[in-house]
């Protein structure tokens, strides 16, 4: 006798984790918990999808890479994708791992554009300067404004908040020897980062039941003001002519989901934002902003089950 009952559709798991900012026992209780809520067998075969900002804020950057580099080999049969945030850029750009402009052009022309701003925010003058991206000088710089007040809180070295990243390494803040201090694996990672990932067919629990979207994950988001597949070009070709990207490092324009990709669904997800914000399919998860008080979040898609490192979620 024929099935006339079709067996369901197993809807793949996607995790989208949420800004880490250095604090690795944040990540690893958030990866604990991740690992306890979601069935073995789908969280061994689940698509990870780290939305960037793993470095700055918090002491543990040199162990976040490491535990960020070892999942591969510990979970072989998950896909992982790491996200370059604007604080990876500008460490990545520190340490000269990101890609030459492709046209050929000086780093040193991202500079002008912002050079009203160089005093106030003490760029790098050290070791190296002269060949280094405006971000590079902007993060190992010495902001001369100590008081953050939009945030209420210190600045930690620069505009970046980087010390604590320098210090991870053993090295004082500024230091050029953060150059040789960062070991190849740890410039490999930053290296290889993307700066937006697509994923054609991801399930997501909505009013109207479980619908199937197209997803982009991209840091802090998409431009409405730019032709979509303008924006997907230009982030997939890292071009680093650009002084500021602001598909990692906007606010306000990369916020709502452009209006041309309302025709196809599209799941918007992003970090960077310092909010947990679900708004439709524009997901951003960034709980914990950086701050040591607030948890690390991450996102388990088609559930849409919120999942943070302060849960106390037993196996």
């Amino acid at each position: 006798m024929e099935d006339n009952n079709p067996p369901p559709t197993k809807h793949r798991i996607v995790c989208c984790i949420g800004d880490i900012h250095g604090y690795i026992t944040k990540l690893q209780n958030l990866w604990s918990n991740l690992e306890s809520l979601i069935n073995p067998s789908d969280f061994q075969t689940a698509l990870i999808i780290f939305l960037g900002d793993y470095c700055d804020r918090g002491p543990d950057t040199s162990k976040v890479l490491d535990f960020l580099i070892s999942l591969p080999s510990k979970y072989p049969k998950q896909s992982h994708i790491f996200l370059c945030g604007n604080h990876d850029f500008a460490f990545g750009a520190f340490l000269g791992v990101v890609p030459s402009p492709p046209d050929g052009s000086e780093f040193s022309d991202t500079w002008k554009e912002y050079e009203m701003n160089e005093k106030r925010e003490g760029w790098y003058k050290g070791e190296g300067f002269e060949k280094m991206h405006l971000q590079g000088r902007r993060w190992a710089g010495n902001h001369n404004v100590k008081f953050n007040t939009v945030k209420g809180i210190d600045y930690k070295g620069s505009i970046y908040d980087a010390a604590p990243t320098f210090e991870s390494y053993g090295v004082p803040h500024g230091s050029a020897d953060l150059m040789k201090a960062v070991p190849d694996e740890h410039k490999k990672f930053l290296t290889n980062l993307v700066w937006i990932h697509e994923e054609d067919d991801v399930s997501i629990k909505t009013e109207e039941g479980i619908k199937r979207c197209k997803l982009i994950a991209v840091h802090a988001g998409l431009e409405k003001s730019k032709p979509v597949e303008e924006q997907i070009k230009t982030l997939k070709a890292k071009d680093t002519r650009i002084p500021k990207v602001e598909a990692l490092s906007g606010r306000m324009d990369v916020w709502k989901i452009p209006q041309e990709l309302a025709k196809t669904p599209t799941i918007i997800v992003s970090g960077h934002h310092a909010k947990l914000h679900i708004e439709g399919l524009r997901l951003v998860i960034d709980e914990g902003g950086g701050y040591e008080d607030k948890p690390v979040a991450a996102v388990v898609l088609p559930s849409m089950e919120i999942v943070r490192d302060t849960d106390h979620l037993v196996k």
